[in-house]
């Protein structure tokens, strides 16, 4: 006997993303299935068919009432043949496990947003223009989900984020000429005497959704192997993307014409087999993969600045709400903060920026 099934989808946001247009194609020959997600629902609220299909697994009653007369089924891209062969994407993992249909081209990813959420984008965005006096906003977000604190350093170990200081090198020119709105937990000290010349808005929201209202709004993307890139694909923005330690055609979009990717580990990394093994020395042969040498750097600028344009004044002015929100919280270093706005501003820092000793790229 057939039972209708429940998918339970697990991970960060990238992959709640990259399941939307397989979970799409699904809704168009089955209509009794539902999706259980262990990471939260956040990306497929709004979506018009998806979003009353899918439930957070704390939902009341979810096993008596939903799941109990269901098949469970709990696909995992990174297990899939094609996936670890380097041979198709996320989403089109994800399409293999949910549709059976090989491989195939897909839809792009689709996120809906309701118009509170794209006020207070809006509003953040005109924040930000206002506070630094550039009309082209770029969102920045150097980090993977891999990143971790330790102490006076940022490490990622798994190799998909960029480095502090190369990281710092790129802000600390493009601020300059455009308004920078970092996207990371981890606000970062700008080792520069112009920062109060050249505020970069670093605000803490724990919302993605707001963080993709931001991105659709913003002028262009530049980031790594995260939620982000998928984001901005969703979003239609333009992207700059730099890999390391992962392939750009398992998670980016190296066919699409609105992406610039700069796979800095081709010839050097060896795949890691996330989610079949725990190998501890594929972690350490891709150790030095995310380096970026001047020319990658240079790069990485030119891509930036060819997908923005010149760089504009802000002439508008702009009041800021005086509601009091609760989606960004104010970092601890040297904060500007004004009267009822959402953003935070990098100013004079007082700690020095993280340092990796010879691990930064610089030569």
């Amino acid at each position: 006997m057939s039972r209708p099934k429940a998918y339970f989808i697990n991970g960060g946001s990238g992959r709640v993303i990259s399941s939307i247009p397989a979970f799409e194609k699904l809704a168009e020959k089955e209509k009794d299935f539902i999706i259980v997600c262990e990471g939260g629902m956040d990306f497929y609220k709004g979506h018009p068919v998806l979003h009353s299909k899918a439930y957070d697994n704390w939902h009341k009653g979810l096993f008596e009432e939903y799941l109990k007369h269901r098949d469970i089924i709990s696909p995992e891209p990174y297990r899939v043949w094609e996936y670890f062969n380097q041979k198709c994407s996320l989403a089109q993992a994800f399409d293999i496990l949910i549709n059976n249909e090989g491989v195939r081209e897909l839809q792009d990813p689709s996120i809906y947003l309701n118009k509170m959420e794209i006020a207070q984008g809006y509003n953040i965005i005109q924040e930000v223009k206002s506070n630094t006096g550039f009309d082209k906003v770029l969102v920045i977000q150097p980090f993977g989900r891999g990143i971790q604190n330790l102490g006076e350093m940022v490490i990622d170990p798994s190799s998909r984020s960029m480095h502090l200081n190369n990281v710092i090198e790129i802000i600390n020119k493009l601020k300059k000429e455009y308004a920078i709105i970092l996207m990371s937990e981890f606000p970062i000290a700008l080792e520069e005497n112009d920062s109060n010349r050249y505020p970069v808005a670093m605000p803490q929201i724990p919302d993605l959704r707001i963080w993709a209202s931001i991105i659709e709004i913003a002028d262009h993307f530049l980031g790594v192997d995260s939620a982000g890139q998928h984001i901005a694909k969703a979003m239609g923005k333009t992207a700059t993307v730099v890999c390391g330690a992962t392939y750009p055609i398992n998670i980016s979009y190296p066919k699409s014409k609105d992406f610039d990717i700069f796979d800095v580990g081709e010839g050097n990394r060896m795949y890691d087999p996330i989610r079949l093994t725990m190998e501890d020395e594929i972690n350490r042969h891709n150790d030095e993969v995310m380096e970026l040498s001047k020319e990658d750097i240079q790069a990485i600028l030119k891509s930036v600045r060819t997908r923005l344009g010149k760089p504009t004044k802000f002439k508008r002015t702009h009041n800021p709400s005086q509601i009091q929100h609760t989606t960004c919280t104010v970092p601890s270093i040297a904060p500007l903060q004004m009267p009822g706005q959402l953003t935070s501003f990098q100013q004079t820092p007082t700690t020095q920026p993280a340092v990796i000793s010879n691990r930064t790229g610089d030569s």
